[in-house]
């Protein structure tokens, strides 16, 4: 209950740092006294059993993929495509879609820390973000697209702190420019729920103890880069070192590359990853869709979705609006 009290105090001082327009510096040192206060009261170790509890910053995962209508790649086989990118621009969230084909090669991000890259044969699905997380990594996908000075291996370290539950007083150097610049104070304020601090040796290896190995490499890794990002001294290398595994998973024959999934919005969608940071996405909207919707406008805003793997192994992939500039 203290804590409680303490966050509704600092409620005052949230509102303020909505409103301001100073530097990020000066910015930051009051955002941190006031999450300082917060994290002050209460926020003893965690017990090992709450540890191991723990929910996932984004918790998406291919038993969140509905099959229901899916269609193997050879559907839709004869259509031409045209860029996504071109339809209108529905404000800040998305595109306008019509009736047709349409495909988009966009900026797209690792959202799982430890697993194997996308690779040739790997079945991707849509699924929706879910999560403790949802509502910041959505934020940071929509403000990115407003950034262009923000580059996208900032923003792909950033969701990778994200993912790994850092606290936000632990962020240091580029990481924490990127999320003051990309996230409002009460966005930032959110990344202290639920979020881990550096775990000491032995608690790092009671835990595993208790894990299955595959859960033991993602809880070690996003230990990792807890440590990485509080040191102050990181590059973009050494992040990728920790979330990315060598080597490749093993393709699930039953969900081949290029399969479509039925979006819940009606329209068809599938993904051709090239590389975490890279996903080709192509759209079926049917005709019979628009006549039903009979004027009510269909949008795709791709920062709410996941191309989910088949093979547990490999990355989910957060997609965004954002095309790939040649």
């Amino acid at each position: 209950m203290k804590r409680n009290h303490i966050t509704y105090a600092l409620l005052p001082i949230f509102a303020l740092l909505l409103n301001l327009q100073s530097a990020h510096a000066q910015f930051g040192g009051l955002l941190d006294k006031a999450s300082k206060a917060v994290a002050s009261k209460g926020s003893k170790m965690l017990g090992l059993d709450k540890l191991l509890k723990e929910p996932e910053a984004i918790s998406t995962s291919f038993e969140d993929v509905d099959r229901t209508g899916e269609e193997m790649p050879d559907f839709q086989n004869t259509a031409v495509y045209k860029p996504l990118a071109e339809l209108p621009k529905n404000g800040h969230d998305g595109y306008l879609l019509e009736a047709g084909h349409f495909e988009i090669t966009n900026k797209s991000y690792c959202l799982k820390a430890g697993t194997y890259a996308p690779s040739k044969g790997d079945g991707y699905m849509y699924a929706p973000t879910l999560g403790k997380k949802r509502e910041v990594v959505i934020a940071i996908l929509k403000s990115a697209e407003n950034h262009p000075e923000v580059e996208q291996s900032s923003v792909q370290m950033l969701l990778w702190t994200i993912i790994a539950k850092t606290k936000f007083i632990d962020y240091s150097g580029d990481v924490k420019e990127t999320a003051l610049k990309l996230l409002t104070a009460e966005q930032l304020l959110k990344l202290e729920g639920g979020a881990l601090g550096i775990l000491p040796f032995d608690v790092v290896q009671k835990a595993k103890d208790q894990m299955p190995p595959a859960v033991q490499i993602v809880f070690e890794a996003e230990n990792n880069i807890r440590q990485l990002v509080s040191s102050g001294n990181y590059s973009y290398a050494e992040f990728e070192k920790y979330a990315i595994m060598a080597g490749m998973a093993e393709p699930r024959t039953d969900v081949p590359s290029g399969i479509w999934s039925l979006h819940p919005d009606g329209y068809y969608v599938r993904y051709f990853p090239s590389s975490y940071s890279m996903t080709k996405v192509q759209v079926y909207v049917p005709e019979g869709l628009i006549v039903k919707l009979k004027g009510k406008k269909l949008v795709y805003d791709a920062t709410d979705d996941i191309a989910c793997p088949a093979n547990t192994g490999s990355q989910r992939l957060a997609q965004t609006n954002e095309p790939i500039k040649d």
